[in-house]
Parts: structure tokens; C-alpha cells; sequence
């Protein structure tokens, strides 16, 4: 089989690395008091919307490590059809979806689902989890970061 390379256009973090700097501490600071698993959930699922591959993979691969299951990650594309996905889990992703796709909006069911599933600090990290996965899927779609990559 024959693969197609696609070339990266720029190294972000050697060309800007403050700004990089800054995406990780506020990446750090959004991940705090999330379950692991649903906060890789979240992630992969921006990062499909996005055709973010690098943070496809990246996410795929720590979901793994969370401890997240194969079949789940596989129907995470559809989640809104499987039955694996908890309630909770169903809103955060619903959220994502809807903060991804912004121009859309976020509907007044989706935020008060969420926010009926999630106490207060924790609807905020999410939402702080979803906008900077977008952030850096953002970056390295712009910028062609290439899976497998550091």
C-alpha cells in the first residue's frame, strides 16, 4: 500500500513558542477535576469535526492509555447512534459539537443538559477543555502537523 505524505507547512512550536507555551498552561489548566476518559472523548471528538489528524491520533492513543475501550472509540463518530455513551458523557459531547461548530451555536438544550449533568466548576473546565482542543486542532490543521509527530 502506498501512503500519501502530507507536508507539514510549519513547526509552530519552534517558530512561536510563547504562544505554544501559553496554549499548553491553559490546555493544563482545563483539564483539571475532568474524568480522563471523558476528557479524551471530548477531544477526539472536536478533533473529527476539525479533521484535526494529529490530535485525532494523539487523542486516540491516550484514550487507550485512560483506559478507554476500542469499540467505543471507534463509535465515538457516531455517538448520537450508539448506546455505549453515558448521559453525561452524551451532554459533554453534544457541547463539544455544539462550541465546535460555533456559527451554529449552542443551543439553550444543549447548555442546560450539560449543565443539569455537570456541577458549575465542572461545565467550566469542560467548555475551557473544548475551546482550547479547538485551539490546537486549529493550529496544527493550519499548519499540517503531521501524526506521529512531536
Amino acid at each position: 500500500m502506498t501512503t500519501f505524505q502530507v507536508p507539514q507547512r510549519m513547526n509552530f512550536s519552534a517558530v512561536s513558542p510563547k504562544v505554544f507555551k501559553a496554549v499548553l498552561a491553559l490546555d493544563a489548566a482545563a483539564r483539571e477535576g475532568l474524568d480522563p476518559v471523558l476528557l479524551e472523548l471530548v477531544q477526539i471528538r472536536a478533533s473529527q469535526v476539525n479533521r484535526c489528524a494529529y490530535c485525532i491520533d494523539y487523542h486516540v492513543s491516550d484514550a487507550r492509555t485512560a483506559g478507554e475501550t476500542e469499540e467505543r472509540i471507534h463509535q465515538l463518530a457516531a455517538w448520537e447512534e450508539s448506546s455505549l455513551f453515558t448521559e453525561k458523557e452524551r451532554a459533554a459531547l453534544a457541547l463539544t459539537e455544539a462550541v465546535t461548530v460555533l456559527p451554529g451555536g449552542v443551543s439553550d438544550a444543549v447548555y442546560e443538559e450539560a449543565a443539569r449533568l455537570f456541577e458549575e466548576k465542572e461545565l467550566a473546565q469542560l467548555i475551557a477543555l473544548i475551546l482550547t482542543t479547538n485551539a490546537w486542532n486549529r493550529m496544527n490543521v493550519t499548519t499540517r502537523k503531521t501524526p506521529g509527530t512531536e
